[in-house]
This record gives structure tokens, C-alpha cells and sequence, in this order.
């Protein structure tokens, strides 16, 4: 499958929000305006959606699924970012016209946890990239180097290339309290990182294109037609999975729905993100890995930046991908 690329994000570009998933409940509104003005001092124009406002969801799935649709195959939008995931944007996959969307230009899809649900399934069912990053309400944040904002990622061309590695350090606390201080922007990044291997002691080099996401979402499309990566795979494909709350043992069987799905029969790596996610008495995060993983001779390379613990990389669903882990360490992402 041919990866086609959204054109660079240059400020002056339309940036469209809207909440496929949750909604922003009103303590946490003040949070959102800050975002968007983040993105205005930015440069960007910000197009607010109708669905935005709630708790479990913003709006009926068919005007959630209809906002996003229009969003994505608008011209006059650059980029879609929501305020965050959620819990049902899997209400929205039978609703989307994918052929309608696959047949416009393509417009970037920033996000993560539930949000990773429609980034695979764009990627997997369009060959359109999209943008595994922080949500909007993260975005406020200050990023180290060398992770990239998405703002800057979203501005590569096609042919293009991205360079990433491990933050200094992450957080080990807890999420901030937003009501109480909508305008947040030191991360708290106070813990060493190092992304290490679970299966050997060894150096690595490897290359594919990568795809993946939160695995309590991203394993239902597992097996279904919005979740075939199979048309990916040729290169090869450098699998990133996170949890984000579910115990060791649920995690367990999210992964080996995706292995019998055939997520990893082409995997060259397996991106494992950093966890806060309990185990399941003494089978632990790691085990629930090693299960899913065991006989395939898969590279896993764990506490990678991803995910529900700041900070993050933006990781592009489609980019064609070289990892090394060695003397130095380092993501490359050709957009290819």
C-alpha cells in the first residue's frame, strides 16, 4: 500500500476540533480554551466543532461521526486535533464513508488513547498517515528535545524525515489537576528514561513502517476489516502498543487478539510504551508481553515514550521507520 501524506501544517492553516470520543465537561473547558489559544498564538486558525461538550461522549455517534468526516475531507482544514480520547469512538467506524475520505486530500488526525482507534483504522482501511501525539489538552505542554511537537511533525513534507529518541526523563507522578490549574505547562518530568529490551540483551536495528496505538482500543479493530494491516506489511512493520489502565491479564488478551489477527506476523519491533497500568497480582505489565509475544522471535523494546505516561513522541501511522538501539538511540521516520 501506497502511504500518502497530508501537506505540511504552515501557520495560517485551518486546525479543526472536534471530540469523537468524550466530550470536555465544564471544569475542564478553561483547560480547553487554553489549548486553543495555544494553537492561535501559534498561528493556526481553530475551527470549533458542534460536538465538544459532555462526559462519556460529546454528541449521537452519527454527529460525531458526521463533524469528523466533514473535518477530514474539507480542503480548508489542515489538521484535526481532539481535546482527548475517550471510550466509544469505536461507535464511529460503521458510520464513516472511508472511500469518501480515502478520495479527498488527505488532512492530518492528531491523537492518542481512544483517538488511536480512528488513527489505525484511517491508516489501515485509507494508506492516509495520521498522527499518534498528544491530544489537544496536552499540547500545552513543554516537550524535551529530542521528541518533536506534533505542530513541527505535521509541518514535514512527504519525503521528508523525522528524527526522535528517548526523553531525559518522564513523569512519575500523576495527572495534573486541570480544573484547578487550566494553564499547566510544565510536564513534571522528575524519572530517568530508558527504553530497554524485554527479550534479549542485544543491540538492534531495524526498519518498518509503523503502526499501532492504546491497546484496550486499538485491539478491537484486531481481526476486522478496519484493522487488516496485512496491506502495510511489505516493508515490514514496527508494531507500538501501550496501556493505558486496564490489569496485566486484560492486556494479556488485547495482545493475542491482535498477534491472531496477524498484527505482528510481519513486525521487524514491537514498541512497548511506558505503563501505569496495575498487575494482575504477580503477572505484571511485562508478562503480559512476553505471553503475547512468546515463539515469534519479535524484537520488544519497552518504556518506550508512547502513550498515557507524558512524556511522548509522535509516532506516524504509515511513516516508513528505522530503530536503533545501541550506543545511541533512535526513532527515524521517513515520511516514504
Amino acid at each position: 500500500m501506497a502511504i500518502r501524506y497530508p501537506r505540511p501544517l504552515r501557520p495560517g492553516d485551518r486546525v479543526g476540533v472536534t471530540a469523537p470520543s468524550s466530550g470536555v465537561p465544564a471544569a475542564l473547558l478553561p483547560r480547553l480554551d487554553f489549548a486553543i489559544r495555544g494553537l492561535g498564538e501559534r498561528g493556526f486558525q481553530v475551527v470549533r466543532g458542534d460536538c465538544l461538550h459532555g462526559d462519556l461522549v460529546s454528541a449521537p455517534a452519527a454527529e460525531r461521526a458526521a463533524e469528523l468526516q466533514g473535518m477530514l475531507i474539507d480542503r480548508t482544514i489542515r489538521a484535526v486535533v481532539p481535546p482527548w480520547g475517550g471510550e466509544l469512538a469505536v461507535e464511529l467506524l460503521p458510520l464513516l464513508d472511508f472511500e469518501a475520505i480515502a478520495a479527498a486530500e488527505p488532512t492530518w488526525l492528531v491523537g492518542y488513547s481512544d483517538t488511536s482507534t480512528l488513527l489505525a483504522a484511517l491508516t489501515a482501511c485509507c494508506g492516509i498517515a495520521t498522527l499518534h501525539a498528544p491530544n489537544l489538552l496536552d499540547t500545552p505542554y513543554d516537550l524535551p528535545r529530542p521528541l518533536a511537537p506534533w505542530t513541527e511533525v505535521a509541518a514535514t513534507a512527504a519525503g521528508g524525515s523525522v528524527s526522535q529518541g528517548p526523553s531525559p526523563r518522564h513523569r512519575s507522578g500523576g495527572d495534573d489537576d486541570w480544573a484547578r490549574d487550566p494553564e499547566v505547562t510544565d510536564p513534571r518530568l522528575d524519572a530517568p528514561t530508558r527504553w530497554r529490551r524485554l527479550d534479549a540483551e542485544a543491540p538492534l536495528l531495524v526498519r518498518g513502517r509503523l503502526i499501532g496505538g492504546c491497546v484496550e482500543t486499538v485491539s478491537v479493530l484486531a481481526g476486522t476489516p478496519f484493522g487488516d494491516v496485512s496491506a502495510l506489511a511489505g516493508d515490514g512493520l514496527i508494531v507500538y502498543v501501550e496501556a493505558s489502565e486496564q490489569p496485566a491479564l486484560d492486556i494479556a488478551r488485547g495482545l493475542w487478539r491482535m498477534r491472531l489477527a496477524g498484527w505482528f506476523d510481519a513486525a521487524t519491533a514491537v514498541l512497548v510504551g511506558r505503563t501505569r497500568a496495575p498487575a494482575s497480582d504477580a503477572f505484571t505489565q511485562d508478562d503480559a508481553v512476553r505471553s503475547a509475544l512468546a515463539g515469534t522471535g519479535v524484537p520488544v523494546v519497552a518504556d518506550v515514550d508512547c502513550g498515557h505516561v507524558p512524556p511522548q513522541l509522535a509516532l506516524v501511522n504509515g511513516a516508513m521507520a528505522k530503530l536503533e538501539l545501541g550506543d545511541r538511540v533512535r526513532l527515524d521516520q521517513q515520511f516514504v
